[in-house]
Order: structure tokens, then C-alpha cells, then sequence
């Protein structure tokens, strides 16, 4: 199986990601204009989850196509990677691994395509930012990669945040709590300075999964942007900043040279959020934004916030939780996040027994691995834990409720998830695996393996075939 291409030239540019999904037969071309307000984030639900990203490409009010669906359909970024699906946390995992043991750092290189085009003025209006869902609180950019360095060290870090356009040269910027970026900004605050950062739109899978590196594996002073030269194959280019000394992604699609003043705040929301829920409006730091670079020809990109967040989010918790997992747990085979738990806060973890206990102990270490989490299930290594059936039915058969549930009080979660309001709620484990040492009671019933061939069978169509 080979994905794009090897070496890393094409995974790190969305042009040619592009045009590479559409020589597979894995992009639907949009032709007909569609209003960014609304519209076309329910014109893209239609094909969310299918193997196919969507291109559109005219978007009333603004010159630019925009792309979303990169992300929502595991199949076709393992397609992409070269790759089998269900093996892409291990390769993500793998590439998070080498970049601790051995990190390739970025390179400042003196051009690149995002400098092709710097535009006289910013007027964010021009650009086709979408408004998603019938309550956002405006247009929103949600999958641009923030580049900044901390105040003291000087070393860079990356995010990926919500950002609302409230001006024609104004965001207002949601930052969850305890995120290195709002550290930073901290800092800034106390020095008395703005904290200047970089929001790069349109760029590669690796750079979209190094900024959604959990801390717990990319903790502050790592410049996680060598995670995307593992994924690349090479560095990771960048250009220097024309008014800071932040830099920029230097095969994006735009670049937006932006600051936050410490203590200047505008309301932010409510917006569409993972969870299904709209996240509520506050004040929020406000952004600046002071220039906009571009390619010649670029494409806008956006997220839907559903199934792309569930595996691009996902497949970086599933691949922390599994290299924790693994160090301390025998047995721990896979993990999955699933899609019903938002793919932040219900993983389900397979686990062949070694001893007595060993699922607890896998339990507690998910909850350490990945601090969104609010449900951990542990189910054997007969169980396929991407099938939601088979893992109700390890629940309904092996879970025992007085001893195999366990309940986590007053803890740190997700802000975003309304289970845990100021970011403290309860968390649940569920130990839904045999006893230990197994006994014959608990083996599954199977059919005998056959094959059809040879043998005479009639298969009517039905009424609607």
C-alpha cells in the first residue's frame, strides 16, 4: 500500500494533497457557488465520514475555494499515509516516539510559497471563512495552526484554537485552560508585552497532528514542530516573520501575522463544538491582526466540528494513551477513542490478561495518559473495540457493577465537555473483562470458518435492489 508519496515533498503541502485525493477519486468537487454562512458547512455534513474530502470551489464573496473533510474518514488517511486504518495510531504514535528520542528540528529557509502574495491590508471579510452551525456566533477559523514562542525561553510552540472574526482585522481567540499558549501568554502579560504568533491555514496532516500533540507527551519547552519532520520525512520548512520573530509555515495556503495584547478581551461565541453542544459566549483574548501573507492561489481550509476533530484529535490520544499504556500495563494490545465519545472522552482500551488487577491498572494510567477523558473501558483482547456492539456486549456479559466500576471524583477534565463546568468533574472506569485466570464460562461461541465456494446458493434481489 503507498500513500502520496515518501520523502515528505507532498505530505507537507495541501495543493498537492489536493490533487492527489482528486486523481484517486476521493474528492467531490462542489461547482455550483455556495454562501459561506451556513451553507456550506451543511452542504459538506452530507459527505462527512465518507471517503471523500470536498473541495468548494466558488464561495460567495471571496475569490478562494475552500477544503474541509481531510480528516473525518480514517480510511482515506490511511489511503494518504499508505497505510492501514486501523494501524494509524501506531504510526502516529511511532512518529511522536522518534521526535522524543531523537527530534528534527524546523528550518527557516529564505522563501516559500505562503510569501508569493502579501496583501496591502488586512480585511479578514475577503477570505471565505465559514460560519457552521445556526447559533456560531460569526465566522470562525478552526483549523489554522498557531506558531508562537514563549516569552522567556524563546522556544516555539504550536496549537490549534477557535478563532471568531469580530472585525475586519479582529479575532477573538478561545484558549482552553491550562494550554502552553495560554502560559505564554502569561508571561507576556507579566513582562508588559504582547505575545505575537502566527496563524498558518491550509497546511499538512503532519503539522495539523504536531499541534494537536497532547502535552502529556510534548511538554512545555519542546518545540513540538519537529513532531511534523517525523511525519514529513524531512524538516519542516519555515520563513521568517515580517514583523516578529515568529515564524511561519512556509507551504501554507495563508499566513496571518497576529498578536494578542495581554488583557484586551472581546466576547467570543457561542460556537459549534466538538461535543455537540455549543460552547458559550465570554470574554475572550482579543487578536490583532497585522498582515496576511498567501500562496498566488490558495485554498482555504476548515473544520468540521464532528467526526474530523473525533480522529484528528483522536488518533493523537489514542497514540499517547497506547505508548503510556504499553510501558506500564502487560498486555495492552490497541486503544480507541471513540466517535460516541466525541474522540476525547471515552476510550476503550484491548488487553490481553497477564494477572489479576491488570485492568484497574490500565484504568488509572489512560486517565494520566490523556486528561480529557471521562470514560475508560477495558475489554479483552476478544473483543473488537471499534465495533460498539461488541463492546456493550463485553459490558452486558463481563462487567461486574460492584467491583468493575470505579468512580474518579472532583478531578480536572475537558472545559469544553458540560460534565465538568470550571474544567472539574467526576470520571468513570469500567473493567469489563473476564475474570482472571479464565475460565471455559466466559469462552466466546464460534462458528466453524467455511468458504462458499462450490456450493449452489441462490440470493434473491429485494424489492428495493
Amino acid at each position: 500500500m503507498t500513500g502520496i508519496q515518501s520523502g515528505g515533498a507532498a505530505i507537507a503541502d495541501l495543493g498537492a494533497i489536493i490533487k492527489w485525493l482528486d486523481r484517486r477519486g476521493r474528492l467531490v468537487r462542489v461547482r455550483s457557488e455556495v454562501d459561506p454562512a451556513y451553507q456550506l458547512a451543511a452542504v459538506a455534513a452530507r459527505f462527512e465520514g465518507g471517503p471523500r474530502a470536498v473541495l468548494f470551489e466558488k464561495v460567495r464573496g471571496s475569490r478562494y475555494p475552500v477544503f474541509t473533510g481531510l480528516y473525518w474518514s480514517r480510511e482515506l488517511l490511511g489511503d494518504l499515509f499508505g497505510r492501514a486504518a486501523a494501524t494509524l495510531p501506531q504510526h502516529v504514535s511511532a512518529c511522536i516516539r522518534d521526535w522524543q528520542q531523537k527530534p528534527v528540528a524546523p528550518v527557516v529557509v529564505d522563501k516559500g510559497p505562503v510569501l508569493q502574495v502579501t496583501e496591502a491590508t488586512v480585511d479578514l471579510s475577503r477570505l471565505p471563512v465559514p460560519t457552521h452551525a445556526e447559533l456560531d456566533g460569526g465566522p470562525y477559523f478552526d483549523a489554522g495552526v498557531v506558531i508562537t514562542k514563549d516569552p522567556e525561553t524563546g522556544i516555539r510552540n504550536t496549537s490549534i484554537q477557535r478563532f471568531m472574526v469580530v472585525g475586519k482585522d479582529r479575532l477573538a481567540i478561545n484558549i482552553d485552560a491550562g494550554r502552553h499558549l495560554e502560559i505564554c501568554l502569561g508571561k507576556a502579560a507579566a513582562r508588559g508585552q504582547p505575545l505575537p504568533f502566527t496563524l498558518n491555514i491550509g497546511v499538512g496532516p503532519g503539522l495539523h497532528f504536531a499541534a494537536a500533540t497532547p502535552a502529556e507527551a510534548a511538554p512545555m519547552g519542546t518545540d513540538e514542530l519537529g513532531i511534523a519532520s517525523q511525519f514529513h520525512g524531512r524538516p519542516l520548512e519555515l520563513v521568517a516573520g515580517t514583523l516578529s520573530a515568529v515564524e511561519m509555515v512556509a507551504e501554507a495556503m495563508f499566513a496571518l501575522e497576529c498578536e494578542m495584547l495581554p488583557g484586551e478581551l472581546h466576547d467570543e461565541g457561542p460556537f459549534a463544538e466538538v461535543t455537540g453542544y455549543y460552547a458559550g459566549v465570554a470574554p475572550r483574548p482579543l487578536v490583532r491582526v497585522k498582515k496576511i501573507h498567501r500562496r498566488r492561489q490558495p485554498i482555504f481550509q476548515t473544520i468540521l466540528s464532528g467526526a474530523e476533530v473525533f480522529n484528528s484529535v483522536g488518533l493523537l490520544g489514542e497514540a499517547n494513551v497506547l505508548a503510556l499504556l504499553q510501558k506500564q500495563v502487560p498486555g495492552v494490545k490497541d486503544v480507541y477513542f471513540s466517535h460516541g465519545g466525541c474522540g476525547f472522552y471515552h476510550a476503550v482500551v484491548q488487553l490481553a490478561q497477564k494477572r489479576a488487577g491488570w485492568a484497574k491498572q490500565a484504568l488509572m494510567a489512560a486517565f494520566a495518559a490523556f486528561p480529557p477523558l471521562k470514560m475508560v473501558t477495558v475489554v479483552d483482547d476478544d473483543v473488537d473495540i471499534r465495533d460498539p456492539a461488541d463492546v456493550e456486549w463485553a459490558m452486558a456479559t463481563r462487567l461486574d457493577p460492584k467491583l468493575g466500576i470505579m468512580v474518579i471524583e472532583n478531578v480536572f477534565g475537558h472545559g469544553l465537555n458540560p460534565g465538568f463546568p470550571d474544567y472539574l468533574g467526576s470520571k468513570l472506569g469500567f473493567d469489563a473483562t473476564r475474570p482472571f485466570p479464565h475460565t471455559p464460562n466466559y469462552d466466546r461461541a464460534r462458528l466453524r470458518e467455511t468458504s462458499l465456494d462450490g456450493l449452489d446458493i441462490a440470493i434473491p434481489a429485494m424489492p428495493d435492489e
